[in-house]
């Protein structure tokens, strides 16, 4: 019986997993190598450009206005989506974060975003309160999109395959050789 329940609460974190990654997806690119990334509780410096997922219609960007945004990371200032898809950042370092309504503005419309909308933020570290910039942005290779699926799908088939195992262990465990048989 535990390894029943087991196997399904795997299934189940992975399906919350599903869900989350609809609301928040998180493209670095342009990765960074340092020290010090971005943690909860920073005061960190950002330049963005946001627009509409359905129609790619800019609704804002600092770089317009020449000058970073600047918030306390996971602090609620800013939508959810911000403050989960900034953690982890090097200064320098660029990500496209697409927020799903649940992460941004839900179902209610703000200035020029209508009610429901996905947003699609290019983002940029400029820099976190405390933490000198390096003297030299140094990038690092990431693997490539298809090389990184190949990976998730082979860890989702090993995940799949071991609630499988449990499945079939806990029904035989349970048959304990008493049958009605003719």
């Amino acid at each position: 019986m535990q390894s029943i329940l087991l196997s399904l609460s795997l299934l189940a974190s992975a399906a919350v997993g599903v869900l989350a990654a609809e609301d928040l997806k998180i493209d670095v690119t342009l990765p960074v190598e340092c020290e010090r990334k971005s943690k909860k509780g920073d005061k960190i410096d950002v330049h963005y450009r946001g627009t509409l997922q359905s129609n790619g219609q800019k609704f804002d960007a600092s770089y317009d206005r020449g000058q970073p945004f600047s918030f306390n990371l996971g602090g609620g200032q800013v939508i959810k989506g911000w403050d989960e898809g900034l953690l982890g950042m090097c200064i320098g370092e660029k990500r496209t974060l697409t927020i799903g309504p649940s992460y941004g503005y839900g179902e209610r419309a703000v200035g020029p975003i209508p009610a429901g909308s996905t947003l699609v933020f290019e983002t940029e570290l400029i820099g976190i309160q405390g933490v000198p910039k390096p003297e030299k942005i140094v990038t690092k290779d990431v693997p490539k999109p298809e090389e990184t699926a190949k990976k998730v799908g082979e860890k989702v088939a090993s995940v799949v395959s071991e609630a499988a195992g449990a499945a079939k262990t806990f029904v035989a465990d349970t048959d304990d050789g008493e049958r009605d048989e003719l």
